[in-house]
């Protein structure tokens, strides 16, 4: 029941205020946006339960962001393996297949020679090493590097990728080394493209237009649909290609890769359950989080960061490795958090951080010999100790290139780049469609999967009581033969403060409670002489009570009552959303848990059982109303929109 004190002051034309008028709500949200350069902890979880509770959802968010929920249906890979190379010990065969209909993963696939029985498998992601699989260093910069420490032999200073991919086939692994999309023989959507946001050429504008339906436009952010999602569906494919390899151990699967591919290869890991042993290389930090478009998606890490996407995959075996970069705090802030969580989980052997401070950004023979040993251990290969690089021949572009006159080069470009677009926008609306059919199974499955994405859009759904605070002004200010009682609700977890206030009729014994929501937000119950409107005045004197409140940016949010045009964005020259949107709720989001923030303090707060709680939205603010009604459950007992 809502408890108001009458006094007999006379009622202002102005609607109530909450906070004076030189004061802004204390609202965490008003701060600048958080971006890819912010401070990203992680917090162990006390128990085993509430970790499984939590990763699941950071689990769902990852693959909601990263337009892999539902998971795309699977396709043939129609794999082609030609042009082999002999060596010694091993051989390297050229690789291409399907990840998508008409999209080719291409890459390396370097065999062991007389290996007794099935063999682990290790996908190896390049970074943003020049040219990628066909990264060549100069013989100066090897030698350098040899003087430093940092490397053995000059063709493995020249070629640390190969150098890489040999060692593991000569340790009895295949090794299958791919291209990032935009790298080596992955052009079918361009490097600029891709990595460099190069959006100011003719191929820029046609996928960024208001109509187009590019990686980069408003139709795709709509979709989830990004070039890191791709990379990372594209990795999936890369385990379904090597689990398929008659020779491979399925139960034996690596992945390691540095700098953008360390990201793919702690997201493969906390993704793909056929993983089983992983070294993400300078990624995992509570610091930078990744500086590429290939690295960020709307939703990726709100509320979230890269040490606990490693987190997602303890208890198996993961070796970190730092660098002097971003990574070199690692030591002191991360590792002792994810020792703490392995710890809980029961395998703290299966951690390990190799924090080679004394070298910048890198992976070189150093961190690789890191990796080696971890492989040999938890693959189970039974090599004696330590893993040496030994000197190699190195392959030239022509020896790597999957492409010649017998393979010609699939088509790309703008047209490329939206059928891409437009099969994986089909594939995930067949999918719904299915599950929206008649039957229990598949409306349960459907509110499983759109409730569970509408969820990670706002953070979850109806937020516990002990998460609010309310601050209620104890004089009610009359209002002709009403009543307004103005105050505050603070979700604490989030650090919002939102204004609001009830309008009661002079009746004490109330039942029914309408939240209000109007584009001028708690004013829109109000006419020009301050006086509630004609409409809210029919609610009140039916004897029910009236509920305003400025959303985000409305109202008292204002300093100068002008509503913003623009989206915030974070202060980084390239204009891809991802960089703002996947750090920070978007102001959709923020508003409708504004909306649910309200109606669970109402809910549990004011009514009493067997009261009833309406919600109803004017002037094109629905859509804030539908968005809280997919996560509310039976918070509210009628709307109108």
């Amino acid at each position: 029941m809502i408890a108001v004190i009458l006094f007999a002051t006379v009622a202002n034309a102005a609607p109530p205020r909450v906070l004076p008028t030189d004061q802004l709500p204390n609202d965490a949200r008003l701060k600048p946006p958080k971006d890819l350069d912010g401070y990203f902890p992680f917090t162990p979880p006390k128990t085993v339960e509430e970790w499984n509770a939590r990763a699941g959802q950071v689990r769902r968010q990852i693959l909601v962001a990263l337009g892999l929920w539902p998971m795309p249906g699977k396709t043939p890979l129609k794999a082609t393996l030609h042009g082999p190379v002999e060596r010694p010990e091993y051989t390297v065969e050229k690789v291409f297949f399907e990840s998508y209909p008409g999209f080719f993963v291409t890459g390396s696939l370097y065999r062991p020679k007389n290996a007794q029985g099935k063999v682990p498998a290790v996908l190896v992601p390049h970074g943003h090493h020049p040219n990628g699989r066909f990264n060549e260093e100069s013989d100066q910069s090897a030698r350098n590097q040899i003087a430093e420490g940092a490397e053995r032999f000059i063709t493995g200073g020249r070629f640390p990728l190969q150098a890489m991919c040999v060692t593991l086939a000569r340790m009895g692994c295949i090794a299958f080394h791919y291209d990032m999309v935009g790298y080596a023989d992955s052009t079918q959507l361009s490097h600029n493209h891709v990595h460099l946001f190069d959006l100011d050429t003719k191929d820029g504008a046609a996928v960024m237009g208001p109509r187009e339906t590019g990686f980069y436009s408003a139709e795709a952010e709509l979709q989830c649909q990004s070039v890191m999602g791709l990379q990372t569906y594209n990795g999936i494919r890369a385990i379904d290609f090597v689990s398929e390899l008659p020779e491979v151990d399925a139960s034996r699967i690596g992945v390691t890769g540095a700098s953008g591919g360390g990201t793919q290869t702690m997201i493969l890991a906390a993704l793909d359950p056929r993983v089983t042993a992983a070294v993400p290389v300078v990624m995992v930090s509570t610091s930078m989080q990744g500086g590429c478009t290939c690295e960020n998606a709307s939703l990726l890490r709100v509320d979230t960061g890269n040490i606990e996407f490693a987190a997602l995959y303890a208890p198996k075996p993961q070796c970190l490795v730092a660098a002097n970069d971003w990574t070199k705090e690692l030591g002191a802030k991360g590792l002792p958090e994810l020792q703490q969580h392995y710890k809980l989980l029961g395998a703290p052997d299966n951690l390990s951080a190799r924090l080679n401070i004394h070298f910048p950004h890198n992976y070189n023979f150093v961190s690789r010999e890191a990796m080696y040993q971890w492989f040999n251990t938890h693959l189970k290969l039974g090599l004696p100790s330590p893993v040496l690089e030994e000197d190699f021949q190195a392959l030239s572009v022509t020896d790597l290139s999957v492409w010649d006159q017998e393979h010609p080069k699939p088509a790309g470009g703008d047209e490329y780049e939206r059928s891409l677009c437009k099969w994986i926008r089909d594939d995930s609306a067949g999918q719904l469609a299915s599950l929206a059919a008649n039957g229990r199974e598949q409306l349960r499955e459907y509110r499983r999967v759109v409730g569970g994405a509408f969820e990670v859009l706002l953070g979850g759904g109806v937020p516990a009581m002990e998460d609010l605070e309310a601050t209620v002004d104890p004089q009610a200010r009359p209002l002709g033969n009403y009543f307004a009682v103005t105050g505050t609700l603070r979700r604490k977890s989030i650090g919002s403060e939102t204004p609001f206030v009830i309008l009661a009729p002079p009746k004490r014994d109330l039942h029914h409670y309408v939240l209000w929501i109007d584009r001028a937000g708690k004013a829109g119950l109000f006419a020009e002489d301050g006086q509630p409107k004609p409409e809210v005045r029919t609610l009140l004197d039916a004897n029910i009570a009236v509920i305003g409140v400025d959303l985000f940016l409305q109202g008292e949010f204002l300093a100068d009552g002008k509503a913003p045009t623009e989206m915030r964005r974070v202060a980084n020259p390239r204009k891809f959303l991802g960089y703002t949107l996947g750090y920070n709720y978007a102001p959709f989001a923020e508003r409708v848990r504004d909306i649910l923030s309200m109606a669970a303090y109402l809910r549990t707060n004011q009514l009493q059982e067997g009261d009833q709680l309406s919600v109803v939205a004017f002037d094109g603010e629905g859509k804030y109303v539908a968005g809280a009604l997919a996560v509310a459950g039976t918070t509210f007992d009628r709307a109108a929109v």
